[in-house]
């Protein structure tokens, strides 16, 4: 029987990375994301798990490293500058086709910034973020029962495809309470047996590597083969939302909690006589490029919300070109939208 239950976001995220069958996590504290590894160091012990709290965040993400390495599913999470320094693990991890959890709860930056959430690390989620030639799935809840369900597929997600998966939110959803029904295991398992360091007594020893120096172990063929990945997660796993779009006239592009207060600007701008809707990514990569373009396909226009400077917005002109007018309403710096100047910044192009 599903339980229904009252939980933070970080508290759902938590919960359902147990459910998914995280049984290892490692990190270091930092704020807006602090209740995960407070709930991890609570839960862990009660399912027979291993919590750390690292030194750093370097240490955190290499623990991780190790741990995928040996075929457990593994979590991290921090918030923006921790998952800055996180970011050279992450590309090791990637170069060693080795699965695993990240959280980030995106906080206002540039650099220290403040506590408050924000969306201003889409680039650096979307673009990999660290150096080298690769990417990782990065899923934006908007909801603490997304948050939840969207955890559970990130392992699955992660295991598939042998990447890192990243669970996208921010200091608001990370710190609101919503009644959530509790996800179930997918149930989906994953053969590991062929490249998990578990002890070689019986077969050839094996050896997990990002390193690839000598001749024989070409680096360019391995891109290569990682690259054919990606255009497979790219064409079967993009995701989205879309509400009111069927006869929209002005299309509002937005994702994660900047969404929900779209929403309610459109509601508002329907009860004008306006006709909006609203498109929102859940996959912010693989982004869904050729699914946004049929759905503006019939609409004047385009704005784009977030709480930054303006970053998925990119993403939106690659998908829609020059096609019709693309706006854009930011704000930045742990500053949320507002309901009646997003309306405002609508009415004013009518």
């Amino acid at each position: 029987m599903s339980t229904t239950v009252l939980m933070k976001g970080n508290e759902a995220i938590a919960e359902a990375a147990i459910i998914a069958g995280c049984r290892y996590y490692y990190a270091y504290p930092i704020t807006p994301q602090n209740e995960i590894p407070a709930y991890m160091s609570m839960r862990l012990p009660q399912v027979e798990g291993v919590f750390v709290q690292a030194e750093s965040e370097i240490a955190s993400i290499n623990m991780v490293f190790g741990t995928s390495a040996t075929g457990k599913r593994v979590m991290t999470s921090s918030s923006s500058p921790g998952i800055s320094l996180k970011q050279e693990g992450i590309s090791y991890m990637s170069g060693a086709e080795l699965p695993a959890v990240v959280v980030n709860m995106m906080r206002g930056g540039p650099g220290l910034g403040n506590i408050s959430g924000a969306q201003s690390d889409y680039f650096q989620a979307t673009r990999g973020g660290g150096h080298g030639d690769y990417r990782t799935i990065v899923l934006a809840p908007s909801t603490v029962q997304e948050s939840a369900d969207l955890t559970v597929l990130a392992f699955d997600l992660a295991d598939r495809y042998r990447v890192v998966a990243m669970i996208l939110g921010d200091g608001y959803l990370g710190q609101m309470s919503e009644p959530l029904v509790l996800p179930e295991p997918s149930g989906k398992t994953f053969d590991k047996s062929g490249w998990t360091v578990t002890g070689c007594k019986g077969r050839e020893p094996r050896v997990v590597r990002s390193l690839r120096l000598k001749p024989e172990i070409k680096l360019e063929e391995h891109n290569k083969m990682l690259q054919g990945r990606y255009r497979e997660i790219e064409a079967g796993e993009i995701r989205y939302e879309t509400y009111n779009v069927e006869d929209a006239d002005i299309v509002i592009a937005a994702f994660g909690i900047s969404a929900r207060i779209c929403k309610a600007a459109i509601n508002g701008l329907r009860k004008k006589g306006i006709k909006a809707g609203l498109f929102r990514p859940i996959t912010l990569w693989p982004f869904p490029y050729e699914q946004l373009a049929r759905d503006c396909s019939h609409a004047e226009r385009v704005l784009v919300v977030e709480m930054n400077e303006g970053q998925m917005i990119e993403d939106v002109k690659l998908a829609l070109g020059r096609k019709r007018p693309i706006t854009f309403y930011g704000r930045s710096g742990g500053t949320v939208p507002d309901v009646e100047e997003i309306m405002k910044r609508v009415e004013q192009h009518d």
